[in-house]
């Protein structure tokens, strides 16, 4: 059974779709990690994120993996590298190429062949797995995402500006619904789910228990 999650930056897809793995007995495959795979490398590459010709040929030398919950990029530990601005803003225009979407789409669906999987994406319920038994699409108000995300760069010791973080927040959900390859946007058969005053707790067990009911 394949059960997607998808959503902007900042609604608790992540650790939500982890916890409804955990307590399915389901995989967890986080492919927002995989296109951050592929900005990190072209920023430690120099190649420049603005020229979609640079990136297309450049992902051709990936190897992106799971192992034991690390990211692996070309067989190194990259995990926390990922979440950084600088690479936040290179995974976010390189996903807008439909070579690096072709390429990547193609290990995701690899990857899920066959198992009990829960997809945390942008594009898993429209694109990557159009036929799912279960999809979720995960929202919340621009300045709660912004305070979580501004949470999770400060406890990594990044210091950052409320403003400017909802600013960039702002123009990255611009780039993401409006890109012409795999906009991101709740698939039709979607459940959709405002986390913006809700504990992380409610949602897994919602999560849970409509997945649970739709098994059956």
């Amino acid at each position: 059974m394949i059960v997607t999650i998808d959503g902007p930056a900042g609604t608790g897809k992540s650790t939500v779709a982890k916890r409804v793995a955990e307590e399915l007995g389901f995989e967890y495959l986080d492919t927002g990690a995989m296109y951050r795979m592929v900005g990190l490398f072209m920023l430690e590459s120099s190649v420049d994120v603005r020229f979609e010709s640079l990136v297309s040929n450049a992902v051709m030398q990936l190897t992106l993996s799971f192992k034991d919950g690390r990211s692996l990029l070309n067989g190194e530990d990259v995990t926390h590298q990922l979440r950084t601005s600088d690479v936040t803003y290179a995974a976010s225009k390189v996903a807008g190429y439909a070579a690096v979407r072709k390429v990547l789409v193609s290990q995701q669906q690899e990857i899920a062949a066959n198992l009990d999987i829960v997809c945390e994406g942008r594009d898993q319920g429209t694109v990557v797995f159009p036929d799912a038994e279960c999809k979720f699409f995960l929202t919340a108000q621009p300045e709660e995402r912004a305070k979580r995300r501004m949470l999770e760069l400060e406890s990594q010791g990044e210091s950052v500006d409320f403003v400017t973080l909802l600013q960039e927040q702002m123009e990255r959900d611009e780039r993401d619904q409006s890109r012409s390859v795999a906009p991101l946007k709740p698939a039709e058969d979607a459940i959709i789910i405002d986390t913006s005053t809700m504990k992380i707790d409610a949602v897994v067990k919602k999560l849970v228990i409509t997945v649970r009911s739709k098994s059956k």
